[in-house]
C-alpha cells in the first residue's frame, strides 16, 4: 500500500530522477540543470523556498508534487503554486496524482489558503483532462510571460535614467 507523505532529504535522489523523467515526458530532456545539492537546499535548507510530497510503496517513489507558496494581493492570503506534479508511467492510473493534488488541497484549506493552481502545457490532453475531471478550470484569461536567459540579465543589468528635472 502506498503512501502520500512529505519528502525527506534521503528522497532527493528519487524525486530528482524524477524531475528528469517529467523533462523528458516533457520534450525537454536537456532541460534539467538542478542537483541534489540545489534540490535538496530549496527543500530542507535553512529558508527552505519548496516543499514536496511523495508517493512512497515502501520500496521505491512513484511520483512527486513539488511546490511554493504565493500571495494573492486580492484574497490577502496564501496559496499554493505547484511547479511538478508526477507520476511514474508504471504507477499511473492508481490515483496516485489525485491524491497528491488532494494532500495540497487539503494543506491549503487547513491553513486558510486561497487557491492550487499550477501551469500544464497545451498539448498535454491526458493532464488537462485529469485536471479538469477534479473541477480545476484553466485560467485562459491569463498568459504566463517569463524572463530568462540573455533577456534577464539585460532587464536585471538596466538602471533607471536619471530624474528629470520639472
Amino acid at each position: 500500500m502506498s503512501q502520500i507523505r512529505e519528502a525527506r532529504p534521503q528522497d532527493v535522489p528519487a524525486v530528482l530522477a524524477m524531475v528528469r523523467e517529467l523533462a523528458e515526458y516533457e520534450r525537454e530532456p536537456d532541460a534539467v540543470r538542478m542537483s541534489e545539492e540545489q534540490l535538496a537546499e530549496a527543500l530542507f535548507g535553512t529558508h527552505p523556498a519548496v516543499f514536496a510530497h511523495v508517493v512512497d510503496d515502501g520500496e521505491r517513489l512513484l511520483g512527486f508534487a513539488l511546490w511554493f507558496r504565493t500571495f494573492s494581493t486580492w484574497e490577502g492570503v496564501h496559496g499554493i503554486h505547484l511547479e511538478d506534479l508526477y507520476v511514474r508511467p508504471e504507477a499511473r492510473g492508481a490515483g496516485h496524482g489525485k491524491e497528491l493534488l488532494r494532500t495540497l488541497a487539503r494543506h491549503a484549506v487547513d491553513r486558510g489558503w486561497a487557491r492550487v493552481e499550477w501551469s500544464v502545457l497545451n498539448w498535454n490532453e491526458p493532464s488537462i483532462g485529469f485536471y479538469r475531471s477534479l473541477g480545476a478550470l484553466p485560467q485562459d484569461e491569463w498568459s504566463v510571460f517569463r524572463l530568462t536567459g540573455d533577456a534577464l540579465r539585460e532587464v536585471g543589468a538596466a538602471r533607471e535614467h536619471e530624474p528629470r528635472s520639472a
